[in-house]
């Protein structure tokens, strides 16, 4: 769907406006026609939704971090700081957590934002009729599970009021929780979390985010949205702190095409790429000093078994074709430099997770074990020459992936001639609408932690989690390990409980850790207050060039 424009410009005009600011030819940002500085960003994959609610892709993230706050944010570095929250307090149960809200928070149209907005939003992720992706990471906020599935005509579930949230008054909220969360504050400033201005959601239902009826708290606010090409906001000036916003604009652009990426980049057309071919580092580093980025993030790729149906409801199937992928090979020949192979599910990095990792149990064995032993399990299973296996993998058009397929698609077939893996590549957005409704055998995937906890993780196996356990994996024991490490308030035990989880999840094999990654960015290095940080998330009021700084020393 495409959105209206709410510039009064024509295609050529706003083809024109766009390319203003920020990378020129020298990347000296030299201004465009209407000398409005503007920050020009790329992304990786289609924008489907700017709704922090319906949401579940990083890359529309950029954008929409870019134009709401919750009550907490993260600064340039990556670290939790106070958003719309000025202060807040935990009782001495450790669950219910008061948040005094800033009083100079208002919506783009001047509105008030109140504690009813977060009332409201917190609410309305949990609707049934929402259908959120992303509504089983709040589980933890009391009553939230049951509110999610409320059926009155079923008499399943709770009312919307009964969610362990309340505005105590308009700049005063409360949130109660189910079990303890060391890791909440840092949770908070991710978008599922954010406030929407209930006036303009009741008014405009689902058209909320279109670019005439939008309203934000944050530094910019969305005016062009045409689907599959460009994304314009501009500054917000109610944001509460719009005299530290240094561009004016920003403008995203859908770039899945390396190519076109470095054709842009070349002709002083884009500033920032969330993605680049990692084995062409080097190479892109002499053509283009200083912008490639990379730095060790939170983030494990991993391959998904719809373990729902045949032939991946076998576990010495899955357990097979994981054995066989030689990642040694695909780190070290076909990946981005600092990629390390994968052998458990939860990446190094992770906070609160001081314990020995677990990792599946033939980590140790040699290429050659390994595959005598993978022909093995599918010959125990019934498979051979009178009766081949023969699957399909499907994996994401984007960054090195396309590239990884065609080892694996050897690897497999080295088990034996009757392995017969067909590969697919997909569009990065209909990938993961595949992922989510369990329509695949074998699929590509990765995760980039939302908090630093091993929770954010370990919960996207969890059989109550939805569309996010994309294979339907199903252990009552996992379930309950994760339930009891979770309302665990020693960090040590609570460690040991989730590590006891992931050996079980990791033996049965409902997915398949490939490497844990490092992120990737081209950066102009003109640009201003850019950090790494695990979580790769890089707001834009953070960023800006030295030419516009107002006080420049």
């Amino acid at each position: 769907m495409a959105l209206r424009p709410l510039l009064a410009v024509g295609a050529l005009g706003l083809s024109t406006f766009l390319t203003a600011c920020g990378g020129a030819d020298n990347g000296s940002g030299a201004q465009g026609q209407d000398d409005v500085p503007t920050l020009r960003r790329g992304i990786s994959a289609k924008v489907d939704t700017l709704d922090p609610h319906r949401s579940s892709a990083a890359w529309e993230n950029i954008v929409i971090g870019d134009m709401i706050i919750g009550l907490m944010q993260t600064a340039a570095d990556g670290t939790v700081i106070p958003g719309v929250a000025e202060s807040w307090s935990l009782d001495e149960s450790g669950l219910v957590w008061t948040f005094n809200l800033r009083q100079d928070a208002v919506w783009s149209d001047g509105v008030p934002l109140t504690a009813n907005d977060f009332v409201f939003a917190l609410r309305r992720i949990q609707d049934p009729n929402l259908a959120s992706q992303y509504a089983s990471l709040l589980y933890l906020i009391k009553n939230a599970a049951a509110v999610n599935n409320f059926n009155p005509e079923a008499g399943e579930g709770l009312p919307p009021e009964e969610l362990g949230v309340r505005a105590v008054d308009d700049y005063t909220l409360e949130i109660t929780l189910n079990e303890p969360a060391p890791y909440f504050l840092e949770l908070l400033t991710h978008y599922t979390t954010y406030p929407v201005p209930k006036h303009a959601v009741e008014q405009y239902g689902e058209a909320w985010v279109d670019p005439d009826n939008i309203v934000v708290n944050g530094p910019y606010k969305l005016v062009y949205w045409v689907t599959g090409n460009q994304i314009v906001t501009e500054k917000n000036p109610s944001f509460w702190d719009a005299e530290s916003v240094c561009f004016e604009r920003v403008t995203y652009f859908e770039l899945e095409d390396a190519t076109a990426v470095e054709r842009r980049i070349e002709a002083g057309e884009l500033d920032i790429n969330n993605a680049f071919d990692g084995t062409r580092k080097a190479e892109l580093e002499a053509r283009f000093p200083g912008w490639p980025r990379t730095s060790p993030g939170l983030l494990t790729t991993y391959w998904s078994f719809n373990s729902s149906s045949a032939p991946m409801n076998d576990p010495r199937i899955r357990k097979a074709l994981a054995m066989a992928l030689d990642r040694e090979y695909m780190v070290d020949k076909v990946l981005t430099p600092g990629y390390v192979p994968a052998y458990s599910f939860v990446p190094p990095m992770i906070g609160n997770y001081e314990v020995e990792r677990p990792v599946v149990s033939w980590s140790e064995l040699s290429r050659a074990d390994r595959l005598a032993l993978a022909k093995g399990l599918l010959e125990e299973a019934g498979y051979g020459p009178d009766n081949p296996l023969t699957f399909e993998y499907i994996f994401r058009s984007t960054d090195d992936n396309p590239k990884v397929a065609p080892v694996a698609q050897s690897n497999w077939n080295d088990i034996a001639p009757w392995v017969n893996a067909q590969i697919l590549r997909q569009d990065t957005k209909v990938l993961y609408a595949r992922l989510r409704q369990s329509d695949f055998e074998v699929a590509d995937g990765a995760w980039i932690a939302d908090f630093s906890d091993p929770i954010n993780f370990l919960y996207l196996l969890d059989s109550r989690t939805g569309q996010q356990n994309y294979g339907n994996y199903d252990n009552p024991e996992y379930d309950a390990l994760l339930s009891t490490a979770s309302m665990d308030f020693n960090l040590n035990t609570r460690a040991e409980t989730f590590a006891q989880a992931e050996a079980i999840m990791l033996e049965e094999t409902p997915i398949t850790p490939m490497w844990f990654a490092v992120t990737k960015n081209m950066v102009d290095p003109s640009l201003e207050g850019w950090a790494e940080n695990p979580k790769d998330i890089h707001r834009s009021r953070w960023l800006c060039r030295a030419d516009l700084r107002s006080d420049p020393e």
